[in-house]
């Protein structure tokens, strides 16, 4: 059959969930094959070269750059401290002499009789990859990296904000159509994955801040709230690098959309269990979603990757254009035959039941699929 052209998004309690941890440079790993892992486990380690600084030691000294060897007080790979005298021009008896302290800490990497200045390599930054989520390791690559799995509820978002964070749920929505306010979310919060209904407000993101929440999941937000987070509008959706205290995922988009019936139980289900999530979005080539991934005791092995989702009758899909955007339906009728639409495009159509029972019927681009 055929696959729907927009990539679906996955809402499903038991998945088999695969993930590449990897270093950015070669390092050290630091479990085997097979080994069970925790998703705060360190995995991999390495350092990122320290940052580079120039010292024009001639124009400091008010010398010319072939004298400055002599005149330096560090060798070559010396390490000197923060402050530290470099070098040292002493004038006729002694007077009007002149040093160069050291701008920082580091490794003095190289010096040029040509430039006269010395490059100072500050001390390397160390970086530790987490396993991300609880499970086994199923591969190592040898100083790059490991492949984690788990079996596990799975939940993708439309977009999100905000890197990986571990925390347990907490459920203080009563129903998928409620507005989470800020004064529902109280110090109980603290390290928990806030999950609302319908919406929240900036206040409620604030509040959700303040109290040190890990993670906010709700259906929908307002793009200018967004932007008020941030600093700037969004834009072409690339996120994940925000440094803030609290991930943000929306299930269903921007605007006032409930939370999914089906995600809202899911979500409720899990109360209580340690989660990891995600609010990394990429709406581009190579689409990444934001997730929400709850591990269950259950080996990987056990459980057979799940197949691609397709285009066929009784399908889930989200519609994500307007007027019924966000809107979950099922797929009732597959038209092999193209169809001219208003705006005078030939394209394939799909007929679609919404939630009140009546039919859709609309262009097959205009929907994603949802894995079940």
């Amino acid at each position: 059959m055929a696959h729907a052209y927009t990539p679906g998004l996955c809402v499903s309690e038991r998945v088999l969930v695969r993930k590449k941890r990897m270093l950015p440079i070669r390092g050290d790993v630091l479990v085997k094959a097979g080994e069970q892992v925790a998703a705060n486990q360190v995995v991999a380690r390495t350092e990122l070269p320290g940052n580079v600084q120039l010292v024009n030691i001639a124009h400091h000294l008010g010398i010319e750059p072939a004298d400055v060897p002599v005149k330096m007080k560090a060798a070559v790979g010396s390490a000197v401290r923060k402050g530290e005298i470099i070098a040292e021009n002493i004038g006729l008896f002694g007077w009007f002499s002149s040093r160069v302290e050291a701008p920082g800490s580091g490794v003095i990497e190289s010096m040029s009789k040509v430039t006269g200045q010395v490059l100072l390599r500050e001390p390397p930054l160390p970086l530790e990859v987490m396993a991300y989520i609880s499970g086994q390791v199923m591969e190592v690559y040898e100083n790059e990296g490991v492949e984690v799995a788990t079996v596990g509820a799975f939940i993708q978002g439309i977009i999100g904000i905000g890197s990986e964070k571990q925390g347990v749920i907490k459920v203080l929505a009563r129903d998928s159509g409620q507005t989470l306010c800020a004064e529902d979310i109280d110090e109980s919060c603290a390290g928990k994955i806030i999950i609302g209904g319908k919406n929240a407000d900036l206040a409620a993101y604030r509040r959700a801040e303040q109290v040190g929440a890990v993670g906010l999941v709700v259906g929908s937000f307002s793009d200018s709230d967004l932007g008020a987070i941030l600093g700037y509008d969004l834009g072409i959706a690339i996120t994940g690098g925000e440094e803030i205290v609290t991930t943000l995922i929306l299930t269903e988009g921007f605007g006032d959309l409930d939370m999914a019936g089906r995600t809202f139980d899911l979500m409720c289900s899990l109360d209580g269990r340690y989660a990891s999530i995600n609010g990394a979005t990429q709406i581009r080539a190579g689409v990444i979603r934001p997730e929400i991934i709850v591990s269950r005791d259950e080996a990987p092995a056990q459980v057979p990757p799940s197949a691609d989702a397709e285009t066929r009758i009784g399908a889930r899909v989200r519609i994500i254009r307007q007027p019924h955007f966000g809107v979950i339906a099922r797929i009732k009728a597959l038209p092999s035959e193209p169809v001219v639409i208003e705006s005078g495009a030939t394209v394939r159509v799909m007929a679609l039941e919404l939630p009140d029972g009546t039919m859709h019927t609309l262009p097959r681009a205009n929907v994603e699929l949802i894995a079940e």
